[in-house]
């Protein structure tokens, strides 16, 4: 066994052999895996850490990277550093390089999150650049598989990768497509699974370029499934033996299977340029397996083998490999039985013996040999096999000769026949006799044709041809015999189709079209299932989407080819020349040209030196083909004679092969053979045979309906170099293969739908960063969060959709997500380091206060000592102290009172424990309960459980039942099933003879239908043949009815004659005398008359010369003629160039008249951007000056905060910002304006110059053609001239024939008798019989004369007359006998006419003559004028070549403009999707409009609800403060009892102390004190006891008091936050709302830089101070109108005062003063939020009142422009008619209108700024009139600080408080009233954009009507936009007022429960005064305040200071 692969396929060396059998692959394997070299998961799985690489994804960001084209790499990365107009200039990432490149050959790149990615469907940027890019990665980590949606694109690695062994396998076994790597085994294992699970029929598609490694592919598909389905494994029952033999092997099938493959190698495949062991067919193999998933069979099909390779091979290559292993591999015995000579004794082998590196053909032959063995060939069959192939060779060594003297072929030496003949079992006389001299019919007979030379060759080379087509044939038949298993039924199939890929070559014929065919329809499929696939899991996640049938684009270029009519398609047309006789290649293309000349994937050639006869527009580009020999290819005709020896051959090998000898295309059916090629007329044998197309198209059609019934998984092999290295993948040449694959077209089909899909949870983790408080702590639902989320960022909705388990991502929506995460991510971390510095710093400054502070108490300390430690009473007192009792003693009582203190700690823990412990006991109670009842719950579910087994019980016996019944149905069915398949197989075999017959039927029916056209022919032709007869029929009837006339005419005409013969026979006496006389004249007529002859005769003779000379002159007129005919086509052919380059020079002149108008307009348009300017620059002005006002009023009002003078810095920089983006785009467009201006005048210079070229050429050409027009007029005149002369003489000739004949005629009537008048009437017919004669020889002349000077067809007309006249003077020839008497007279006269007549003759001769050497000397003129043409021909040539290389050029500059228009119109579809998108979220608007509505009213109903919950607490907070007020009570009570206790115990310590001092009388009163001491004791217990339950009870409410608190600062919170979330939404409308703004006014930017085709800005200025007037006027109106609603606002206001008010009244009577002071407080506010929203109101209306200002203005424009476009088509025309100094004096009166309008404008401006005057001193005002209420304000507040005095203390605190929070709430105000303010600023700026932008459009509409409509669309757009922006401010504004009362409620509450805290904390006080005992309790609350947010830190603060003040004062008192 051989190992290794047979050729560089993938995971095989480039010199490698072809695995043979499962051995060879289980040694391979094994081989790799002892290697132990290389990991196999390193060419599977890529290293995801090198992807997610933080520092590649900050340079992705930082640089804005992006693919430009590259000539070397395809693409190479770049970053982007600034944009020019439509280039871009970047930085190449490689070298730092810089370049500027065109903005569309620019594409995106990918995050590097998406960098290897294993299927690129899912990359978020779909274009060229980065798949190619991924593929490439890929391959240099050497992972060669990658997915692309249902592709599995394969890159040829050429080595040997560890990725096939059996481990492998096992590893890929079972899995799904997503769990694993790419691998052609995750493939095969999702066909399987699906073929097993769905029940559904499989195919594989491998499709690549040769030497992509389709075979190797489609042999490890055969090997994972031989493996997997082996039915050794496992398999007992079902493996029925197939015959009684023993079987050899277990997998006998899988072996064979396996083997079947180096066999169809061996005879198919060959060593190519690209590949050492290409497959020369495509195949597709069939593999069935049964119910249970084992191979039970398998069937192999084959397409279109390259037959032709057997008979010659190009440079390199080699023909099949089985040529090769025969004549290396055979024995000597063999060698003899097969008379096999070496390599370079037979022809057809073109390069001899060319060895194939690493491989060994004699070894291949043995394995062959085996894989035969294996499959079950027996000896005699492959004997024979290779008999046939070197039968194969020896037809390629008969050779011929041409005989001498004719063509015809002879075989001189007959050795190579002779051992052909015996190798085939043939007749070698008979051999040579049918190759030589075939027998052909012709006719009923049978004719032997001598062949010629080139004919024999073609015959022996088809035969040869022929032979080994019909052996591989049957090879394949008898493999698939062998394959075969019938016994063994098979439910399913898995079909691997392994064909050639799409083909461009240089010229492309019949096979590309077939292969190019069969590829479309392929990718139709693969077109229309991706989307049935894609669209199949949209339907089931759930999503909205319009079903598309993308395989309908495939579906015109298809018809082109297979349509059968209306009109034909390609391989129709081919068949119908076909049929047709003298049908030819060229005709072939004539017809179709003519009938899909239309067509749009058609193309006729551009140019006549095209070597290409037609162009098809495939999917993967356009291929030109060359139809040589198609008709051949097609008809595929062979030497019949030889076919019906082979048939009748000895061998029965050979005779089984050619059986279908009927079938073929003989030598009788190919007829008219030139010798060239081998004729191209042919004649049909009456329909028996079917061309090559038809069958190629009915296999294909049989293989497509297989692959639609099946599932389809598609395989595409790509080549990476053609050097077949390693690692080296060239761009260009896999870009090329993608397209022609269809993975682009793929991608492009991906992009329409939603390409990126995550599951939730990946979408959750890695962007929940992006939303943080979208998402609410806890657990939620991932397809809820991920909606949250989605809403949160705010995405357009048509450019994502949530399934059930993912969601779907149009294309770059991921890569936008990432840029924001990115982001993100740098902003947390930056904020986390400088938070992290702070805390260091703040660390660090802290350690070193207290270092210092540190050092100061030692310095002191250390001072101190200093300073007494020489003091000798400090001496003396360090020495007496510890000398002392008193010292001691005091020492005793602090041990004493620490061990008290312990005491007390014990006990207090053990109450804690205890405690605990209580509350445990309830707890284990309460749970007890909680089981109790879940046991008496779970009883009762036991119960029913119980009850439903019972049921289930039951229920499962009758289903028993049920399945046993079911199950002998089953059985039952089987066995139907059985019989129904044995009838099918009876059926299929009774199909299959019907199909037979069919094909019978078929041929017989072409043979009728053959026979029926030749029968419709004939029926036609007698149908004429009858019409004719009829018409002569009618003729004779006429003329038959005109001779009976004649002779009733002739009848009264005798009677005549007989009374005048009577009355003649009376005057024939006088007569005779008179006859004498005349005989004796008339005999001296006759010898003039003979003289008069031999003149004519002599005549006659120069006549025929000059006739002659005549036709040679007529000749070379014709030559002349034809010639000038040529010219007159060259001449029309460059009079058309003219022609279009006079169009041209029109179209340019067009475009310079447009250029300059559009540079007219572009100079306006700057004008007009100037004056735009200034006013910008007269506003910024005046907005500056509003700024430094509002600054100072800013400075007055407001303290100057840090956070403020931050917000002024800021305004500045984006101030300063906003003058330098104005100075830049004030650059940038004058920068814009010279480029124009350049590009305009190197056009005009350009156009001009091609202008002057057109003109000089057409003034050449104009000459050429006078010239040539002249010479024609002349020739014809002198033409004219000679027939003229002709016909004159031929007239003259007639005339004095005719007088001869009269004269005769005249004699003959003078006869008396009428015998002797009948003779010589008849003498006289004879004469006229001879002139008739003469005559005809006349008109025999005339004929060629006409002929000689085709096209005259007056003459012929002439001389038909003249024909017609002498036919008449035949008739009327009796009629003038009877005028014979009469004419006698005249005959004298006659006589002299004669003589002067032949005079006349004589000198019309000479005429003749110096005419004809007039003609002469004409003819040598023409010769010299013709040599003059000829050099203007060479000169016409010459400009032909120049302008078809400016053809060249012009037309590479239209690739060049189609490759830019491709690329725009993939923009353009990018554009209308965003337009979708647009028009989507304008209508995703209008609903969040409505939700925001419908939200409002919620939050109105939520807030509702929030005030009665606020009413309840607040009654709930009432009742615990009266039952801590009870509790107060009762703690000062026991407070003064405890203080009572205190004192007594003060009275006893100074008892125990005078005892302790009386030493003397301690013995006798121990005993007493002990008992006074056990008794206090007992009262202090007492005390304690009654101290711990006032504590529990002060606990309680401390905790109530705290609980309170937590749930109001709780909903505080998540008011803020609802309030927030609302404010943000409303922002972020608002910047959506601005966003669309911008977006439609930089759509409206480009369709006015696109169609500006009018001029701005002189309509700009023409508006009149009465216009100006009546908007103020409007203004006005609109201003009363604004009043109005201000008072309505102001009313509802009132209503919510009232509401306010009733609300607070409903607080109770111990709040009373403070509720009124706020009051107070909150009124003053009220009005001051009133003032302000008035303020914002005036400021609105004032913007209302200025839109509909500049509306009016608008619509007086849109009045004037229709004036105006009138003035403009008056002014154009004149323009046309007038010169060039009329329209100077237009452009200055143009001027200096412009100047009045400026003036006007000046005014207006005057005016507007006096309005603006007004309405900042109305603004002043107001201003005036918020200070004068902030001045009532204060004096306010001076007066509640006076009252203040007189209220009690315990409200300071919250007035202050109150006082705090409402300068926090001022601020606020203050900073929304700026953002406000600069909103408002923003929108101003917006609007007059918009309006600037209204003018313009509205101009435009004047001169383009095309686009009113959509202009229209978009001013109501926009009006709807500003609306709905008013709207939202108004919500916003109604939101805040909301919040703000929700606030001050809150803040309500908030002051209350502070006022109960300090209750609380003074009682807490009042307690802490009586002794030392301190609650922990508080503390522990307040830290859990503390946790729970940092919102209530500040009041547990306020309260522990107080609490903490308190406690200093205590010590010394409890002391």
């Amino acid at each position: 066994m051989r190992l290794g692969f047979r050729r560089p396929g993938l995971g095989a060396g480039a010199n490698e052999h072809s695995i043979r059998g499962s051995c060879s692959w289980i040694l391979v394997f094994t081989m790799a895996q002892r290697s132990g070299l290389e990991d196999p998961e390193r060419y599977l799985f890529v290293d995801r850490a090198v992807i997610y690489n933080p520092a590649t994804q900050a340079d992705w960001t930082a640089k804005k990277l992006v693919w430009i084209p590259s000539e070397r790499h395809g693409f190479e990365a770049a970053s982007i550093k600034e944009e020019r107009g439509d280039e871009v200039m970047v930085e190449l990432a490689e070298n730092g390089k810089k370049a500027m490149v065109n903005k569309d050959d620019i594409q995106k790149m990918n995050p590097p999150k998406f960098s290897k990615v294993e299927d690129m469907a899912e990359l978020t940027c779909l274009n060229e650049a980065s798949v190619l890019h991924n593929l490439k990665d890929r391959y240099y980590s050497g992972l060669i598989y990658t997915y692309s949606g249902l592709f599995c694109v394969v890159i040829n690695p050429y080595k040997n990768l560890p990725i096939y062994s059996e481990n492998i396998i096992e590893m890929y076994r079972g899995k799904k497509r997503h769990e694993m790597p790419p691998h052609i085994y995750a493939i095969s294992e999702s066909a399987y699974r699906c073929m097993l699970q769905d029940r559904e029929d499989q195919s594989i598609l491998c499709t690549g370029e040769s030497g992509a490694g389709k075979t190797e592919n489609t042999k490890k598909v055969i090997q994972y499934l031989a493996h997997v389905a082996s039915s050794h494994k496992g398999r007992k029952d079902h493996n029925i033996p197939e015959s009684p033999k023993p079987v050899k092997h277990q997998g006998e099938l899988e072996r064979q299977l396996l083997q079947a493959n180096p066999i169809l190698e061996s005879f198919g495949n060959a060593k190519t340029v690209k590949n050492d062991n290409s497959s020369r067919f495509g195949k597709f193999i069939r593999i069935n397996f049964d119910v249970t998933g084992y191979i039970v069979g398998a069937n192999i099909e084959t397409y279109l083998l390259e037959k032709s390779r057997a008979v010659r091979q190009a440079k390199d290559e080699r023909t099949f490999h089985i040529f090769y292993q025969l004549l290396s591999g055979a024995g000597e015995h063999l060698k003899s039985d097969l008379l096999l000579e070496g390599f370079n004794n037979y022809r057809f082998l073109s390069n001899g013996y060319i060895p194939i590196p690493g491989q060994q053909d004699k070894d291949n032959f043995q394995e062959t040999m085996e894989a035969m063995h294996i499959m079950g060939f027996s000896h005699e069959e492959i004997l024979s096999m290779l008999k046939v192939v070197s039968s194969v060779l020896q037809f390629g060594n008969i050779s011929f000769k041409k005989e001498r003297n004719t063509d015809q072929a002879s075989m001189p030496e007959n050795t190579a026949a002779q051992k052909l003949c015996h190798l085939l079992g043939m007749n070698v006389m008979e051999f040579t006799r049918a190759i030589l001299t075939p027998r052909i019919k012709v006719g009923r007979d049978y004719v032997q044709k001598a062949q010629t030379k080139e004919q024999a060759d073609f015959a022996v080379e088809a035969l040869a041809k022929a032979t080994y087509e019909r052996l591989f044939r049957w090879l394949v038949h008898r493999i698939n015999k062998a394959l075969d298993r019938t016994k063994r039924q098979g439910a399913s199939f898995i079909g691997i189709l392994d064909i050639a890929g799409f083909e461009i070559f240089e010229l492309n014929s019949f096979e590309q079209l077939c292969i190019n065919y069969t590829n479309e329809k392929l990718q139709q499929l693969f077109n229309h299932t991706m989307f049935i696939l894609e669209q199949e899991e949209y339907q089931r996640e759930g999503i909205e989407w319009n079903f598309i049938d993308f395989g309908l684009d495939l579906q015109p270029c298809i018809d082109l080819i297979e349509r059968p009519a209306n009109p034909p398609g390609v391989l129709a047309l081919l068949d119908e020349e076909c049929w047709f006789p003298k049908a030819t290649d060229k005709t072939f293309v004539e017809k179709l040209v003519q009938e899909q000349g239309s067509h749009s994937k058609f193309q006729k050639p551009r140019q006549l030196k095209d070597k290409a006869d037609f162009c098809i527009i495939h999917y993967a580009g356009k291929v030109d083909y060359k139809a040589d020999e198609w008709l051949m290819k097609n008809m595929d005709p062979l030497n019949d004679n030889v076919a019906t020896l082979l048939h009748q051959s000895s061998d029965r090998f050979v005779a089984e092969l050619w059986k279908d000898v009927d079938r073929i295309v003989g030598l009788d059916q190919v007829t008219g053979m030139t010798e060239t090629a081998f004729g191209s007329a042919y004649k049909t044998k009456k329909g028996m045979f079917r061309t090559v197309g038809q069958l190629y198209k009915e296999s294909l059609t049989k293989l497509m309906a297989t692959l639609r019934n099946t599932n389809p998984n598609f395989v595409r092999c790509i080549i990476p170099n053609h050097e077949k290295r390693a690692g080296k993948l060239d761009p260009h040449l896999v870009l090329d293969q993608l397209r022609c694959n269809g993975v682009l077209e793929g991608i492009r089909i991906c992009r329409q739908g939603f390409p990126n899909r995550i599951v939730f949870q990946e979408f959750r983790q890695r962007y929940e960063i992006l939303t943080p408080n979208a998402i609410p702590k806890g657990f939620m639902d991932g397809k809820q969060a991920c909606e949250r989320m989605i809403r949160a960022l705010e995405l357009d909705p048509n450019l994502y959709r949530i399934g059930q388990s993912k969601i779907f991502f149009r294309a770059g929506v991921l890569a936008h997500l990432e840029e924001e995460r990115d982001l993100k991510i740098t902003d947390i971390i930056i904020f986390f380091q400088a938070v992290c510095r702070g805390y260091l710093a703040r660390k660090a400054f802290a350690k070193k206060q207290q270092q210092l502070s540190a050092l100061k108490v030692l310095q002191r300390n250390c001072a101190a000592y200093l300073k007494l430690r020489h003091w000798q009473w400090w001496r003396v007192f360090t020495k007496v102290k510890p000398l002392l009792q008193v010292t001691r003693q005091e020492e005793e009582l602090q041990a004493k009172d620490e061990e008290l203190l312990k005491v007390k700690e014990k006990q207090t823990k053990v109450e804690g424990e205890l405690e605990e412990m209580e509350r445990k006991h309830q707890q284990l109670l309460e749970e007890k309960n909680i089981l109790a009842e879940q046991l008496q719950a779970e009883t009762e579910l036991f119960a029913e459980a119980e009850e439903m087994r019972a049921r289930l019980a039951a229920k499962k016996q009758e289903l028993e039942e049920i399945l046993h019944d079911l199950e002998s149905r089953v059985e039952e069915e089987e066995e139907r099933n059985q019989i129904l398949q044995n009838e099918k197989k009876k059926m299929q075999a009774h199909i299959q003879d019907l199909e037979e017959q069919l094909d019978e039927e078929e041929g017989a029916r072409q043979k009728l239908q053959l026979e029926k056209v030749t029968a419709e022919a004939k029926i036609k032709k007698m149908e004429e043949e009858i019409l004719l007869l009829e018409d002569q029929n009618s003729k004779f009837i006429k003329e038959k009815k005109l001779m009976e006339d004649r002779i009733a005419e002739c009848s009264s005409q005798l009677a005549e004659e007989e009374e005048k013969s009577k009355n003649l026979a009376k005057i024939r006496n006088k007569q005779e005398v008179m006859i004498s006389d005349l005989e004796e004249r008339l005999k001296k007529e006759e010898k003039t008359r003979q003289e008069l002859e031999k003149a004519k005769r002599k005549l006659d003779g120069e006549t025929t010369d000059l006739q002659d000379q005549i036709a040679e002159l007529q000749a070379q007129i014709d030559e002349l003629k034809i010639q000038l005919a040529k010219k007159e086509e060259e001449l029309q052919g460059a009079l058309a160039r003219g022609d279009d380059e006079t169009l041209h020079k029109n179209n340019a002149l067009k475009v310079v008249r447009e250029l300059q108008a559009q540079i007219a307009e572009l100079q306006e348009d700057f004008e007009s951007e100037k004056a735009s300017r200034n006013k910008a620059e007269k506003q910024k002005r005046d907005l500056s000056e509003e700024l430094e006002a509002l600054k100072t009023e800013l400075e007055d009002t407001l303290d100057t905060t840090a956070a403020q003078q931050e917000l002024r810095t800021k305004r500045e920089q984006e101030v300063a910002e906003l003058k330098k983006a104005l100075e830049e785009e004030t650059k940038n467009h004058e920068a814009q304006i010279q480029d124009m201006r350049q590009r305009h005048a190197t056009a005009l210079e350009e156009l001009s110059e091609q202008l002057e070229q057109a003109k000089r050429f057409k003034a050449n050409l104009e000459k050429n053609k006078q010239g040539l027009e002249t010479d024609n007029k002349e020739l014809a005149c002198e033409v004219k001239v000679l027939q003229q002369v002709k016909a004159e003489s031929e007239h003259k000739r007639k005339k004095l024939d005719a007088q001869v004949q009269e004269l005769h005629a005249k004699v003959s009537e003078g006869d008396r008798l009428r015998v002797e008048l009948a003779e010589k009437a008849n003498k006289l017919q004879n004469e006229l019989d001879n002139v008739s004669t003469l005559l005809e020889e006349a008109e025999k002349k005339g004929i060629k004369f006409a002929k000689d000077a085709a096209g005259l067809e007056s003459q012929l007309q002439d001389t038909q007359e003249l024909l017609q006249e002498e036919t008449r003077q035949k008739l009327n020839l009796s009629s003038r006998i009877r005028q014979l008497e009469e004419e006698k007279n005249s005959l004298q006269e006659q006589q002299e006419e004669e003589e002067e007549a032949r005079k006349n003759l004589e000198k019309q001769v000479l005429a003749l003559q110096s005419q004809l050497t007039d003609t002469k000397k004409k003819v040598d003129d023409d010769l010299g004028t013709i040599e003059s043409l000829e050099e203007a021909k060479k000169k016409l040539l010459k400009d032909m070549e120049a302008l078809s290389q400016r053809l060249e050029e012009k037309a590479l500059a239209y690739d060049k403009l189609e490759k830019t228009k491709n690329r725009l119109q993939q923009e353009l579809d990018d554009l209308m999707v965003d337009l979708d998108h647009q028009r989507q979220i304008v209508s995703n608007l209008e609903k969040k409009q409505k939700k925001f509505d419908q939200l409002l009213a919620e939050e109105k109903n939520v807030s509702a609800r929030y005030a009665e919950e606020r009413d309840r607490a607040e009654a709930e907070a009432r009742e615990k403060e009266t039952k801590a007020l009870s509790l107060a009570r009762a703690l000062e009570e026991a407070l003064e009892a405890k203080e009572e206790f205190e004192r007594q115990n003060k009275q006893l310590r100074t008892d125990m102390e005078d005892l302790m001092s009386s030493k003397d009388d301690v013995g006798k009163n121990v005993h007493e004190l002990e008992k006074s001491k056990r008794a206090l004791e007992q009262q202090v217990e007492e005390m304690r006891t009654q101290l711990e339950e006032l504590e529990d009870e002060l606990q309680a409410t401390e905790d109530a008091k705290l609980r309170l608190e937590v749930n109001m600062q709780a909903m505080k919170a998540q008011f803020e936050r609802d309030l927030q979330t609302r404010d943000e939404q409303n922002e972020e409308k608002k910047r959506l709302l601005i966003k669309q703004v911008r977006e439609l006014e930089a759509e409206l930017e480009d369709e006015r830089k696109q169609r500006a085709l009018a001029v701005a800005s002189k309509k700009k200025m023409e508006i009149d101070l009465k216009d100006l007037e009546a908007q103020i006027e409007a203004a006005n109106k609109a201003r009363d109108e604004v009043i109005k609603q201000l008072r309505k606002l102001q009313a509802q206001m009132k209503d919510y005062q009232r509401e306010l008010e009733e609300a607070r009244a409903s607080r109770d009577e111990i709040f009373a003063q403070s509720k009124e002071s706020e009051k107070k407080l909150k009124s003053l506010e009220a009005e001051i939020l009133q003032l302000q929203e008035e303020l914002a109101s005036s400021e609105r209306a004032r913007r209302h009142a200025e839109q509909e200002r500049d509306e009016l203005a608008d619509e007086i424009a849109n009045s004037a422009s229709g004036k105006s476009a009138l003035l403009d088509e008056k002014r154009r025309l004149e323009a046309r008619i007038a010169q060039l100094e009329e329209e100077l004096e237009e452009e200055q009166s143009n001027m200096e209108l412009l100047n009045d309008r400026f003036r006007k404008t000046t005014l207006q401006v005057d005016t507007l700024n006096t309005e603006l005057a007004a309405e900042r001193s109305a603004a002043q005002k107001s201003d005036n009139a918020r200070q004068q209420l902030e001045r009532q304000n204060k004096e306010l507040k001076a007066k509640l600080q006076e009252l203040e005095g007189a209220v009690k203390s315990k409200f300071k605190a919250t007035i202050s408080a109150l006082e705090a929070k409402i300068g926090q709430l001022e601020e606020q105000l203050e900073q929304e009233a700026k953002e406000r303010a600069a909103a408002n600023k923003l929108v101003r700026r917006t609007e007059k954009k918009l309006k600037e932008i209204f003018m313009q459009v509205e101009d435009e509409r004047r001169h383009a009507d095309q686009y009113k409509e959509q202009m229209e669309k978009a001013n109501a757009r926009m009006k709807q936009l500003k609306r709905q922006l008013e709207e939202a401010e108004e919500e916003a504004t109604r939101a805040n007022a909301s919040r703000r009362k929700l606030q001050r409620e809150l803040d309500d509450a908030t002051e209350a429960n502070e006022g109960l805290s300090r209750e609380v904390s003074t009682l807490k006080n009042r307690l802490r005064r009586g002794g030392p005992i301190s609650f922990s309790s508080s503390r522990s609350g307040r830290r859990q305040l503390h946790i729970e947010g940092a919102s209530l830190e500040l009041s547990d603060d306020d309260t522990e200071s107080k609490t903490s003040d308190v406690n200093e004062t205590q010590p010394p008192q409890s002391e």
